[in-house]
């Protein structure tokens, strides 16, 4: 009995914590879609983001940063206070995609990156194959492709531009599996998703796996756009 009464405690315990994650990470998604559908059909709004682009992507690098290394230092309110601030200003900076891809486009790209995404994601949580040992190849792989992406502006190469954005969309699926056993692993661990700290994990988790969900999108919004451009 008593095994079973831990076992059916442990299932509740994860279900209930990824309950509160994919709830953060699903508002998050509708707050960046929101706001950047009313800022792209706003012009003072659009010119406001095109004036500041530069300065809200390094505000936006600045509060992803600053909740991935403060997670533990700070309260969950200020915790979901920065994660709402980072999507609500990721929808700024995604307002311009409607002037650079066609609506049909965008919205392949994301019910692609639904699947995809929900697909990677069950499959992180069910496997019974230990991910982490991909570790370092996922590190490396994502250091690599950081780094081909900036010669790539430089370059401005058509080839590479396919690779980079192939590769993309590969790692984040993968990166998709791999942070949701994490995630999983550490709800086993004991998480009270009703206390302050399991809030506190459950709006890390969700920025995690939202910025998964966010990075394959762009990677698969850049093939339809490479597919269009070479039509």
């Amino acid at each position: 009995m008593y095994p079973n009464t831990i076992a059916t405690s442990s299932v509740s315990t994860v279900r209930s914590f990824f309950n509160r994650t994919y709830s953060w990470m699903t508002m998050g998604l509708a707050l960046t879609a929101g706001i950047a559908y009313l800022t792209s059909t706003n012009e003072n709004l659009l010119g406001f983001v095109a004036e500041n682009f530069l300065m809200l992507m390094l505000l936006q690098l600045g509060v992803v940063f600053g909740l991935s290394f403060l997670i533990n230092r700070v309260s969950a309110g200020v915790a979901s206070g920065l994660f709402v601030l980072y999507a609500a200003l990721t929808g700024l900076t995604f307002s311009i995609l409607p002037a650079i891809y066609p609506a049909a486009d965008i919205l392949a790209a994301f019910v692609t990156t639904a699947g995809m995404f929900g697909a990677m994601s069950l499959l992180g949580y069910t496997t019974k194959i230990d991910l982490t040992r991909f570790r370092g190849i996922l590190l490396m792989a994502l250091i690599g492709l950081v780094i081909a992406s900036l010669v790539n502006i430089f370059l401005a190469s058509g080839p590479l531009s396919w690779i980079i954005s192939i590769v993309g969309v590969i790692l984040f699926a993968a990166l998709t599996a791999y942070d949701t056993q994490k995630l999983k692993e550490l709800a086993l661990s004991g998480v009270d998703a009703s206390s302050a700290t399991g809030e506190k994990l459950a709006v890390y988790g969700a920025l995690t796996l939202y910025l998964d969900f966010i990075n394959m999108f762009m990677f698969i919004l850049r093939l339809f756009g490479l597919a269009r451009s070479s039509d």
